[in-house]
């Protein structure tokens, strides 16, 4: 299958690594090694270039994690650019950050016997009994984010979960931290448990945090998503109270968690060019983009091509309406720092690579 060879590219490039380096030295030689790689421009594409014609006349619709996540709302903007290409129709339902919310949005997309429905960017382990209700009714499944791991999600009765591979963004964000601080970062890691992809990803950066010996994890931070507008701007003066010069380095599985920092740390008269440094582990909103260009308040953001993922999310479902496996394509991890911030679609701020995904796409599918 196609992953299983772009896995074993990144093997083969070094960007996962084995679970112990032989000193500190390697460690931080191999973290400039994998940051280098990581900022290079995007040119060729590297993704599916055969499948099936395009399948006419399509309902689906995106059930989203929350519409305030920046990065489910980059995927559904492109998802909606590539069903006005293949004229099909999409309906979007907010699951506004809560289980609640997200399983009554199910109910009604389920209701509406859409061809297929996505589960943008939230655990489908609380819905089992709906997804087979909708897999039953002959409603095609895929999703964004469900899990930490691109590929089919059987369990679930889903197609295909689009999403870069989440541990290689997650090692990417904590790598640059070791490298940027010379292998002496103190860190804080910030996620939301409610994700199970989040806590995956914090407890990859702890454990990539955890091998530096010169580095330090300060402390590990769960604290919802949804309500990062209200926690985050006091929680942030606590911590610069407890931890004064240890609070260095910020590792975030989400740049929302510093929409609402960088206020509080200006306030503070912090997080400019100096300590705190914020890193994001996802997914490259504007706000992030503008905070890169300025350094203020955030200094990397480990972005994932959303749009594309928008688009690869109507293959895959015109893969399963052709009754053809997915394509099984995994777009790999890429840095963004003020040096490469304009590359790439950067200048809009956002993640959009220079490969021409689009006219792939619709090669593909047979449209002009």
């Amino acid at each position: 299958m196609k992953c299983n060879k772009i896995v074993s590219a990144f093997l083969a490039a070094g960007l996962f690594m084995t679970s112990q380096w032989a000193s500190a030295q390697d460690l931080l030689t191999d973290a400039k090694q994998v940051i280098e790689r990581a900022t290079a421009p995007v040119t060729k594409w590297d993704g599916p270039t055969t499948g099936p014609t395009l399948q006419a006349n399509k309902k689906i619709i995106f059930i989203a994690s929350d519409m305030k996540n920046g990065g489910v709302l980059g995927v559904k903007q492109g998802l909606e650019g590539a069903a006005k290409v293949a004229g099909w129709k999409l309906d979007v339902l907010d699951g506004a950050g809560s289980v609640k919310d997200q399983l009554a949005a199910l109910n009604q997309a389920i209701a509406q016997k859409p061809d297929g429905i996505v589960i943008g960017g939230w655990n489908p382990n609380v819905a089992k009994i709906l997804l087979k209700k909708a897999a039953k009714e002959g409603i095609v499944l895929t999703a964004w984010h469900a899990t930490p791991i691109p590929g089919q999600m059987k369990d679930y009765n889903i197609f295909y979960n689009v999403t870069s591979d989440s541990m290689e963004v997650a090692k990417t964000a904590a790598l640059y931290a070791v490298a940027k601080s010379e292998g002496k970062a103190k860190v804080l890691i910030f996620t939301d448990s409610l994700y199970q992809i989040a806590l995956d990803k914090a407890n990859m950066m702890k454990d990539v945090i955890s091998k530096c010996t010169g580095c330090k994890v300060v402390e590990f931070i769960d604290t919802p998503l949804a309500d990062t507008s209200n926690r985050m701007p006091s929680m942030t003066f606590s911590l610069l109270q407890k931890y004064g010069d240890d609070f260095q380095y910020s590792l975030a599985i989400n740049d929302l968690y510093f929409d609402f920092m960088a206020p509080a740390l200006q306030t503070a008269g912090k997080g400019g060019a100096a300590a705190p440094f914020n890193i994001s582990a996802g997914d490259g909103s504007v706000t992030a983009y503008q905070r890169v260009r300025s350094q203020k308040s955030q200094v990397a953001t480990v972005p994932e091509p959303l749009k594309l993922h928008g688009w690869q999310l109507l293959d895959e479902f015109n893969r399963a309406f052709a009754h053809q496996p997915p394509s099984g394509y995994v777009t790999p991890a890429h840095l963004v720092t003020k040096d490469n911030i304009d590359a790439d679609g950067g200048k809009n701020n956002e993640f959009d690579p220079g490969n021409d995904y689009q006219s792939h796409y619709k090669a593909i599918w047979g449209v002009k």
